[in-house]
């Protein structure tokens, strides 16, 4: 595995991820697709310590319940100091939701900014949009 050179500055484990941060309510009504996008999505590389800044952007059809907006912001920012590569940063918000809600559909999208001059889009996707 190569080795970074120069500095390295220190970050948390997985284990700081709050998913217990994340709440829901019922949800009663006809199929609708939802979409939540914050530009304000921070991790760290694990690589050299610096910081992944990137979009998260989730989209889901709820089966019986919906994802509660300040909880889901409060459990993106627990991600800020740990270091993920950028994969497996898509996995966990993906398969965290997927168990909270068990939604008819949901997508997980993670575009990154810009680093090396490569861009950097990850996503999961599992069900139906449509009715």
């Amino acid at each position: 595995m190569p080795k970074p050179e120069g500095r390295r500055f220190a970050f948390d484990k997985p284990d700081k991820i709050k998913k217990d941060f994340l709440e829901t309510f019922p949800y009663k009504g006809e199929t609708q697709y939802i979409e939540y996008k914050t530009r304000e999505f921070t991790s760290v590389c694990p690589f050299s310590g610096l910081p992944d800044n990137g979009t998260v952007t989730i989209e889901y059809v709820p089966s019986k319940l919906c994802l509660e907006l300040k909880s889901l912001k409060y459990y993106l920012i627990s991600f800020r100091n740990v270091g993920l590569y950028q994969e497996e940063v898509t996995n966990i918000i993906f398969k965290d939701i997927y168990e909270l809600l068990r939604p008819g559909y949901l997508k997980v999208t993670v575009t990154y900014n810009t680093r090396g001059g490569i861009d950097s889009t990850c996503y999961i996707e599992k069900g139906k949009k449509g009715n």
